[in-house]
């Protein structure tokens, strides 16, 4: 289930909540009791860890655990391959 953030807009209190997706979004603040709450866009965090099909299919050469990997001038993209060079058409 996804965690939601919300604030309430009369207090400024903020919370977490796990809701199903199908569950209608909260609307009192536990806080204050006024009908205040808006729920937040944040960013999603997490990360692949394992030997499941990231590990195993999309990864290549040295790089097969990621906890263990870390930062070298090895790793970042070969000339006109990588984000930025206009291969990927993002920049």
């Amino acid at each position: 289930m996804p965690i939601y953030e919300y604030r309430c807009e009369n207090c400024g209190h903020e919370l977490e909540a796990m809701q199903k997706m199908a569950d209608e979004p909260l609307k009192e603040c536990p806080e204050c009791g006024k009908p205040a709450l808006k729920k937040l866009i944040s960013a999603a965090g997490f990360r692949l860890k394992g030997s499941g099909w990231y590990e195993t299919d999309f990864k290549g050469g040295k790089k097969k655990n990621v906890a263990e990997s870390g930062s070298s001038s090895g790793d970042k993209p070969a000339a006109g391959k990588g984000c930025g060079s206009g291969g990927c058409g993002c920049g």
